[in-house]
């Protein structure tokens, strides 16, 4: 048998121990891969775009490579190639240029529709500014918008408050409704509930069959904020159902989540599997760049125009957002059309300096950030506050005392005082840890948002 033969038999075996050990809908999602060739050194695999090319280096590359090596008995590296598409598809499909989303021109032939009565019209991936925070989705969104009901179904978007869920999952559903006959239904996680919950009063089983006939027969079910679904054991229920349907069908199904599906509590166990089986993303806060150009395009779209310098003032001001940013923007636009002035650097100073000052949340205390973060952990509050520096402690220890910065008014030197008589220095050493592992792993930043909604959540009932 040739050596060629040889890295064929291998690479086979490979791809198949991974299908064994990962889910089916995974593995059929992402390991579209064509064996092209091997060497000593390396093995060459076809993917079918750039967007495939990124998530299996990022998802599986290591994966890969440590399945062969396990059967070789020596490390070869994996060369991932994108192959030329064959189809007359548009090259740029998978990938938008110039931030922004590019998608098929739609159907000449068919005659302008009417807007869809639950979208918002501008909601549309024309109008979503793609950046490094949101490219993974944008892309899949596209993907989705193009071939409902196939690899990416279900599709979970997850993020923090204002980040562009809603937008990007409604442009979803306006692209479909405009360019196909399909029936698509948007609504919100709690208008959900409430129509479930009527269905139940009226007593009927016209009712109950009227309400679940509504979203079973749909062709796209987009569900906005499920977080809201915590502790509703009923409407749960309802939503597992309807859910089971609908996938047997092949009908695409979208939810939006403020959190990882994993990080919901009081959550149908069966129903968090169904909605974590398909592809999640997260959307992160936009990066500078993103920033300056969501601020350029909602300026031009109101007509009006924002000096260079006033852009850059608001982008390097205002991180957390989407929201923030167009609250900004609408603060100077209100100033230009009632006093009829334009908006230069020193106005906008002016009339941003409460929003610049960036309120801290007075109501929560560094002994509700310790005690959160140590029952993430499996830890008490006690070791936070120790002398432990095992790696299972410091981690969440340097977590915690980030998070003490980045949303209370307590000075670092509190902080230390607080874990156990720590020097200041030692905080701020935490601190930058914890920013510079976020640079390089952005599951981090995840997880410091999640904690903060948590801690957000205690503080409230406590």
């Amino acid at each position: 048998m040739s050596e060629t033969s040889n890295y064929t038999i291998i690479w086979n075996e490979a791809i198949n121990q991974i299908r064994s050990e990962i889910d089916e809908q995974e593995f059929q999602t992402w390991f579209n891969l064509e064996y092209q060739g091997a060497d000593e050194k390396e093995f060459t695999i076809a993917v079918p775009s750039l967007f495939y090319k990124d998530q299996i280096k990022k998802r599986y590359q290591t994966y890969i490579e440590g399945k062969i090596e396990e059967l070789i008995g020596k490390y070869v590296s994996l060369n991932l190639v994108i192959k030329p598409k064959t189809e007359a598809k548009s090259p740029q499909a998978e990938e938008p240029a110039n931030n922004e989303p590019v998608l098929p021109a739609k159907e000449a032939a068919k005659p302008k529709k009417d807007r869809h009565n639950q979208l918002r019209e501008d909601y549309t991936f024309e109008t979503y500014v793609v950046g490094e925070n949101n490219s993974f989705a944008a892309n899949a969104a596209q993907a989705i918008a193009r071939n409902p009901g196939t690899a990416y179904n279900p599709f979970l978007i997850y993020g923090g408050v204002g980040l562009g869920k809603t937008h990007l999952m409604q442009a979803i559903g306006n692209y479909i409704h405009a360019t196909t006959d399909s029936k698509v239904f948007y609504i919100t996680a709690e208008t959900f509930t409430n129509e479930f919950i009527s269905s139940i009063h009226e007593s009927t089983e016209r009712a109950k069959a009227a309400f679940k006939n509504k979203y079973r027969y749909a062709d796209i079910l987009l569900i906005d904020d499920i977080h809201f679904l915590q502790k509703k054991d009923g409407t749960q229920e309802e939503l597992f159902y309807t859910f089971n349907v609908l996938y047997d069908a092949n009908k695409q199904m979208v939810f939006t989540c403020d959190r990882a599906v994993s990080d919901l509590k009081d959550f149908n166990e069966r129903l968090r599997s169904r909605v974590g089986r398909g592809l999640n993303v997260d959307l992160q806060p936009p990066n500078y760049e993103t920033r300056c150009a969501i601020l350029r395009k909602k300026a031009n779209a109101s007509g009006i125009t924002i000096p260079d310098e006033v852009i850059d003032l608001v982008s390097k001001n205002i991180s957390t957002n989407i929201r923030d940013l167009e609250s900004a923007l609408m603060t100077l636009t209100a100033y230009t059309d009632l006093v009829g002035k334009p908006v230069t650097l020193e106005i906008a100073q002016q009339r941003l300096k409460d929003v610049f000052a960036s309120p801290r949340q007075s109501n929560i205390s560094i002994e509700i950030i310790q005690r959160v973060t140590a029952e993430k952990y499996h830890l008490s509050p006690n070791d936070l506050k120790g002398k432990k520096r095992t790696q299972s402690i410091v981690y969440p220890r340097q977590l915690a005392m980030y998070i003490c910065k980045e949303i209370t008014e307590y000075t670092t030197t509190e902080i230390g005082q607080n874990f156990g008589g720590r020097d200041h220095t030692t905080v701020m050493y935490s601190c930058q840890r914890i920013e510079d592992i976020i640079k390089t792993d952005p599951t981090v930043d995840s997880t410091v948002q999640s904690l903060i909604r948590d801690i957000k959540d205690y503080s409230v009932k406590s």
